[in-house]
C-alpha cells in the first residue's frame, strides 16, 4: 500500500514519461508535490524503488523507469497541478471533514475511531493518508475532544512500549507538555511520533531507544498534531 505522496510522485513521474520520454527533475518533483526540500522526494523514490514500482537506471541522469502503477491509479491524478498533498493535515483540518475524526459509538463501552494512516516510530514518513479501517477502542481510553488513531510503523518507541505494528490512539491538540508522547509534523512534511522535550527556543523529539538519536528543531520547523492517549496491540 503506498502512502498518498507516494502515489502521486509515482503518477507524477509516470505521466511526465510518457509526456515527453524522460523523468522529471527532482525539483520538478518538489514543486508538482509542494514540498520544501529535495530530501523528501529521495525518500519517496527510495520507498517507491523498494515497493517495486520504479527502477533507477544506472550511469544516466534522470533515468528512472516504471516497473508498475497501483491498481488504483488514475492518470488524471498526475494532471492536477500541484497536486496539494495533505501530509499529516488529511481531514484534520478541513472543518467540512471534521467527522472523519470525531468518534462514533460503538456501545456503550466503546466507541469506533478512524485508522487514518501510518506514522513513523522511526525514521519520519507520510502520516496521514485518508481514512481507512475503523477500530473500535475502549471509552475510558478516551478523554474530552476529538481522537483518531494510527498504525505504527518502526521500532524507535519500543522503551515506551510502543511496538512496531501496534495502533496509538491520539487525541487531536496542537499544544503538548514536556514528556509527551505526540505526532509531530516536521517542516510540513514529515511526521513521526516522538517523545516531545522542548529546551530553550529548541524542540528535541526524542526516541524511546537507544539506537535512534533525538533530533533538535527550531520552534518554527515542528507543528504538534496530537498526543498519544492509549494504545491497540493485536497479537
Amino acid at each position: 500500500m503506498l502512502t498518498r505522496k507516494q502515489f502521486e510522485l509515482l503518477m507524477f513521474i509516470n505521466e511526465r514519461i510518457k509526456e515527453t520520454g524522460v523523468s522529471p527533475s527532482f525539483d520538478e518533483m518538489k514543486v508538482a508535490l509542494d514540498l520544501k526540500s529535495k530530501s523528501g522526494i529521495h525518500r519517496l523514490i527510495t520507498a517507491l524503488e523498494e515497493r517495486g514500482f520504479i527502477r533507477r537506471l544506472p550511469h544516466r541522469a534522470r533515468a528512472l523507469e516504471i516497473i508498475k502503477l497501483p491498481e488504483s491509479a488514475s492518470p488524471s491524478l498526475a494532471r492536477q497541478k500541484g497536486f496539494q498533498p495533505s501530509v499529516i493535515e488529511g481531514s484534520l483540518n478541513k472543518p467540512e471533514l471534521a467527522g472523519n475524526v470525531t468518534e462514533a459509538p460503538a456501545n456503550e463501552n466503546s466507541m469506533t475511531l478512524p485508522i487514518m494512516g501510518t506514522i513513523a516510530a522511526g525514521v519520519p514518513i507520510e502520516a496521514i493518508q485518508e481514512h481507512g479501517n475503523d477500530v473500535t477502542v475502549p471509552i475510558e481510553m478516551l478523554s474530552h475532544g476529538d481522537h483518531f488513531a494510527l498504525e505504527v510503523s518502526g521500532e524507535s518507541m519500543i522503551e515506551a512500549g510502543i511496538l512496531d505494528g501496534d495502533t496509538v490512539i491520539i487525541r487531536q491538540q496542537s499544544t503538548a507538555n514536556n514528556g509527551d508522547i505526540v505526532v509531530a509534523l516536521i517542516d510540513e512534511e514529515e511526521a513521526t511520533l516522538k517523545r516531545l522535550r522542548k529546551k530553550g527556543d529548541s524542540i528535541a523529539l526524542e526516541a524511546a531507544n537507544p539506537a535512534f538519536e533525538t533530533r533538535i528543531f527550531g520552534p518554527d520547523r515542528v507543528r504538534i498534531q496530537g498526543k498519544l492517549v492509549g494504545l491497540i496491540r493485536r497479537y
